[in-house]
């Protein structure tokens, strides 16, 4: 991840990988988003990953955090929560024009949720090297051979939504940060 703008002629993608790329309200988005994914340790003692979806005129839409273990459903990660519920807002499953914030980068069924509702962005906090797939692992969000184009931004408070995803695991497992 180079932070450079990649642009296919052929109308696939355009990814923007760099923090450099954000908004203030990025950054706002993204504390709210955090602070779901508190939410989801605390409340529900899930992976802390917390996401919302914005409208174009900045409106939020829709939020959650992962349900995985307390729903008993593998598909409830925070960023389809999310997206459900701004379905249900609009009362649409295409939801053209919005943003994705989401404290961890999207694995690839995450992504392929946002590709097929149309999501414009997608601004993520924290890389995840085993199953990103906005450009760790895959890079679905970008793939040239879709329909839609999606901007990607990373690593958008990425310090702070992976030290709370570290913690969380090292609790897990028992281990001391040190």
């Amino acid at each position: 991840m180079d932070g450079s703008h990649e642009d296919d002629e052929g109308g696939g993608f355009l990814r923007v990988t760099h923090p450099d790329a954000t908004t203030n309200s990025d950054h706002h988005w993204m504390h709210q988003a955090l602070a779901l994914a508190e939410r989801a340790q605390r409340e529900d003692n899930e992976i802390p990953v917390g996401a919302l979806v914005v409208d174009a005129d900045g409106e939020l839409i829709g939020e959650g955090w992962n349900r995985n273990i307390a729903d008993h459903d593998p598909s409830a990660h925070a960023e389809i929560v999310a997206m459900r519920r701004a379905g249900h807002s609009l009362g649409n499953h295409r939801l053209v024009g919005c943003t994705l914030y989401v404290t961890l980068e999207p694995c690839a069924m995450c992504a392929m949720a946002a590709v097929h509702a149309r999501i414009a962005r997608v601004v993520f906090g924290a890389f995840d090297p085993k199953t990103g797939a906005a450009g760790s692992v895959f890079d679905l969000l970008s793939d040239a051979r879709h329909n839609h184009r999606v901007e990607v931004v990373g690593g958008v408070l990425g310090d702070q939504a992976g030290a709370m995803l570290t913690a969380y695991f090292r609790a897990k497992r028992g281990k001391v940060a040190g």
